[in-house]
Formats: C-alpha cells, sequence, structure tokens
C-alpha cells in the first residue's frame, strides 16, 4: 500500500493510514520502508510529517544499506535530524546485520560451503570502511558454535593474532574454523600477506589438531574462498 500524501502531522491522520497502528494491526511485513523509517523518526518538523522526512531520506539514500554507512556530514542538509534521531536509525540498521550472525548461532547452522558463511556476513562486511578480521569456530559437523570478530585494522590492513584465535578456538571446543575478513577496496582479490597469513594459520592448525576449512575474502558482493581455489 503505498504511503499517503498528507500535509498534516500524522497523529490527524485517519488511524489505518497511521504508520505506528497500520503495524500493529497488519504486522510490519505489510509497511513499506518509508513507514517503518518513519516509527524510527517519530516525529517530523514543521510542515512535514514524520514521513515526509523518512520519504526525503530514502530518496537521497535510496536503500538502507546505503544509509547505513554515513557519516555526520551526509545528514547536515535534513532539519529536523538531530543526533538523537541519527542514532536511532544507525542503531537499527546494525541490529537487521547483527540478526543475520544471531541466526547462524541461535539455530546451529551447519556450514557446507563457504556460500553458507557469506550470506551470514556479507551485509555486515561488504560496505565496512576498515578491514575485520572475523573467525566462525565450528563443531565437528560443521555447525557454527560462535562467530567473533577477533581484530579491526586500518582501511586497507588488519594483523589478528594467530595464537589468540586458537585461544578462542580451543575456549569453544572448536574442531575446526573459518576466517573471514574484508576488503574495503570491494574487491576481494587476495594480496600477498593474505596468502602468507593463511599458510602460518594452517600450520598453527596441524599442531593443534583444529582444522582451517577456509579463508574468505568478501568484496562488494562478491568473495573469494581459498578452499573453492585449492589454496587450503
Amino acid at each position: 500500500m503505498p504511503t499517503p500524501e498528507y500535509k498534516t502531522s500524522i497523529c490527524s491522520w485517519p488511524s489505518d493510514d497511521r504508520p505506528r497502528e497500520r503495524l500493529l494491526k497488519y504486522g510490519e511485513h505489510k509497511l513499506t520502508n518509508t513507514e517503518l523509517l518513519a516509527i524510527l523518526l517519530r516525529t517530523g518538523i514543521k510542515g512535514e510529517s514524520a514521513v515526509d522526512l523518512a520519504r526525503k531520506l530514502l530518496d537521497k539514500f535510496k536503500t538502507f544499506r546505503a544509509m547505513s554507512h554515513t557519516d555526520s556530514r551526509d545528514w547536515d542538509k535534513f532539519k529536523g535530524l538531530g543526533p538523537a534521531k541519527i542514532s536511532q536509525i544507525k542503531a537499527a540498521l546494525e541490529i537487521g546485520r547483527r540478526f543475520r550472525e544471531d541466526e547462524a548461532r541461535v539455530e546451529n547452522v551447519q556450514i557446507k560451503s563457504a556460500q553458507d558463511l557469506v550470506t551470514i556476513l556479507m551485509p555486515r562486511l561488504r560496505d565496512l570502511k576498515k578491514e575485520v578480521f572475523k573467525v566462525a569456530f565450528l563443531d565437528g559437523q560443521n555447525r557454527v558454535l560462535a562467530i567473533e570478530d577477533l581484530d579491526e585494522g586500518t582501511v586497507n590492513y588488519a594483523s589478528p593474532v594467530i595464537r589468540e584465535i586458537y585461544h578462542r578456538a580451543l575456549q569453544h571446543f572448536a574442531t575446526a574454523m573459518i576466517c573471514l575478513h574484508n576488503h574495503p577496496s570491494g574487491k576481494p582479490v587476495p594480496s600477498v600477506e593474505d596468502r602468507q597469513f593463511t599458510r602460518k594459520l594452517i600450520d598453527a592448525g596441524l599442531t593443534l589438531g583444529v582444522k582451517i576449512l577456509d579463508h574468505i575474502i568478501i568484496g562488494d558482493n562478491a568473495f573469494y574462498s581459498f578452499a573453492e581455489k585449492g589454496e587450503m
């Protein structure tokens, strides 16, 4: 259902057109992106409802994904958007990303291919401005025990400590691991350092009895799997 065009405040709209009332009556899945965002904003400004403001935000950013990786300068042109409302929006977007990771832990997902893990973590990693190194710890049936951040680097470098990675694996009683990190450039092409690190990680696993199943590099809607390329 299209969001109605009203110039008055939302509280004066017919109840079936108000986003919050529609959510409670029909369910959140029935609302448009504009209506969902308007609920987060709660109020608009003089002459513009929260729906009007939400529509302007989506006209600028196009998608929630694009909205999630912004700085304060991107929001300056919008009247009525102070730190509180911007924080509410960013918090909601982060909850959405974390939900995908929680699904893996709660449902004890079995990882059968690189794509299984990429599907869970791509939404979070593909847009980050810094490299982040994550590890999925697995049991003997390749079911996810935990997914953790192990290191955060600069725009183009992360230096995870191998000893810490295996320390966490032993704490989780993991028998296998899959390592992942993102390339902020969007191009998941392994560097010389990526290959050297992967080799060291595999060698350490042989000693400790924890198998490294894969090292995955996340780009922008693309990934590189060392295992699928026969490099493990």
